[in-house]
């Protein structure tokens, strides 16, 4: 059995701004149902949605400040959570980075510098808890000051360090160097420093033991100018102790055969009752009810990343098509008025809803026939997995975790049974619209699209998979 600390800056459901806090929390659950010794830790923020009991455990005394540890449970599990309590960094109105008025923090380095070294005194057994970890798993910048820092003790656990995504950086001004008392041997260009910088992340890839991401196919991209943002040299440097592990699902919330948000639940075997579905998916987004036309769905941000531009350019051509498309999401504010022109247009074909629901999400996902994901980059990708658990076919680009969990539709493909999916190489508006025009030819042929959808629901997306993989990293360390 291992003792593992698991760092992070948020974990779902205490806390959540995006996909970092799913992983964080469903992977310390998987990983305790394998028997291990896993305890989380984060910050106190206000906005933490406690359910459990929370208790005092101890202060800790850093840079001349008395910092509480409280603990807690992750909600309905056993799973430990050490709670760093702070209240002039954390206590405070507004999400983990950015104020109410979502300007970022104007302490961020302080803030997650002092959380880092909390976790290090925690992993060095110094916070009086009578505790120490065999392994540290740090995820994304705002924990990357603690490998860093535990390279320089004696006797320290092993270091993992997760990256979510590279465009996050936690790049500050070079005085933050003082503020935060870093010390002397970790300030140089092969350490903390980045073009007279101080990068959190660097922390993380210098020193961490293993480096890992969120899908293999990610863990190569990152090596390239094209998504390395910098970093791409140090990242090959360390090819050797650097790896992906594609990330799980919450396969209970996202099933659907047990399904509470939609009308008709279904299985493979049951899958004419996604039509049930269907049709009231067409009624609620008050399009015209009809089995027959494929139903096209995007659920997702409305940024450049996610391939919103590559969409609403190839929208009009789409609109000549016999087809419906539904969308829900939230972002730049050009894209989401570009949608709703689109849709007031072509009311029978396109129904969008600006903003965020689970419920929708869930309706969205039983209900589609196909599902658009042509991310520019994707570092794991979450709703193509969705997807395919509810026999509604993805169309992704070919990069990061979308090429590692959608099988392309091909003869050969088709034949082994793998087929689960659409993909196309090139992010342009051409190559999308192709693999709209391939997936519509699927589409008309009932028997390989149902050979397509029993596939993609016979996809294991757990996360017990995944925790077997990163138990298996913990013992080679």
């Amino acid at each position: 059995m291992k003792k593992i600390l698991f760092v992070s800056s948020e974990v779902y459901p205490l806390i959540k701004t995006g996909g970092l806090a799913d992983v964080c929390g469903s992977l310390p659950i998987a990983l305790s149902e394998l028997s291990q010794d896993i305890k989380l830790i984060l910050p106190r923020y206000q906005a933490l949605k406690i359910t459990e009991e929370v208790r005092f455990l101890c202060t800790v005394r850093v840079d001349n400040r008395n910092v509480n540890i409280l603990e807690t449970r992750l909600p309905g599990t056993q799973v430990t959570v050490f709670l760093v309590d702070y209240p002039s960094y954390f206590n405070l109105p507004g999400n983990p980075y950015v104020d109410e008025l979502g300007e970022p923090w104007s302490n961020n380095a302080e803030r997650f510098g002092l959380f880092c070294k909390i976790a290090v005194e925690v992993a060095m057994d110094r916070a009086y808890l009578d505790w120490k970890p065999d392994i540290v798993h740090c995820n994304d910048w705002q924990t990357g000051l603690v490998p860093a820092l535990l390279s320089l003790e004696h006797e320290r656990p092993k270091t993992v360090f997760t990256i979510h995504n590279m465009a996050y950086q936690g790049l500050f001004p070079k005085v933050a160097v003082y503020d935060l008392n870093i010390p002397g041997p970790l300030w140089h260009i092969a350490g903390l420093e980045f073009y007279d910088m101080l990068s959190f992340i660097k922390g993380g890839l210098v020193y961490a033991d293993y480096i890992t991401t969120v899908s293999p196919s990610y863990a190569l991209e990152i090596q390239t100018t094209e998504f390395g943002y910098g970093l791409e040299g140090l990242l090959a440097a360390r090819k050797g102790t650097l790896g992906g592990i594609i990330n799980g699902i919450d396969v209970e919330q996202w099933d659907p055969e047990i399904d509470p948000y939609i009308p008709q639940t279904y299985t493979a075997a049951t899958l004419s009752n996604k039509q049930l579905n269907k049709a009231d998916l067409q009624q609620h987004f008050a399009l015209p009810v009809n089995e027959k036309i494929p139903l096209f769905s995007l659920i997702g941000r409305l940024v450049e990343q996610k391939g919103i531009d590559l969409l609403v350019e190839c929208l009009p051509e789409m609109m000549t098509m016999n087809l419906q498309f539904v969308l829900l999401g939230n972002g730049d504010k050009a894209f989401e008025m570009q949608l709703q022109v689109l849709a007031d247009l072509y009311p029978d074909k396109i129904a969008i809803k600006i903003g965020y629901s689970e419920a929708i999400a869930h309706v969205i996902e039983a209900g589609a026939d196909i599902f658009l994901m042509p991310s520019k980059f994707e570092p794991c990708g979450l709703n193509q997995m969705y997807s395919q658990r509810y026999g509604t076919i993805p169309i992704v680009r070919k990069t990061g975790g979308l090429a590692d969990t959608v099988t392309d539709t091909l003869p050969e493909t088709l034949e082994l049974g793998t087929a689960s999916g659409v993909v196309f190489n090139e992010a342009s508006a051409g190559a999308l619209l192709e693999a709209i025009k391939r997936t519509l030819i699927l589409y008309s042929i009932p028997s390989a699209w149902k050979k397509m959808q029993v596939n993609a629901m016979s996809k294991d997306f757990s996360w017990q998979r995944s925790a077997a993989e990163y138990l298996a990293l913990y013992n080679n360390l």
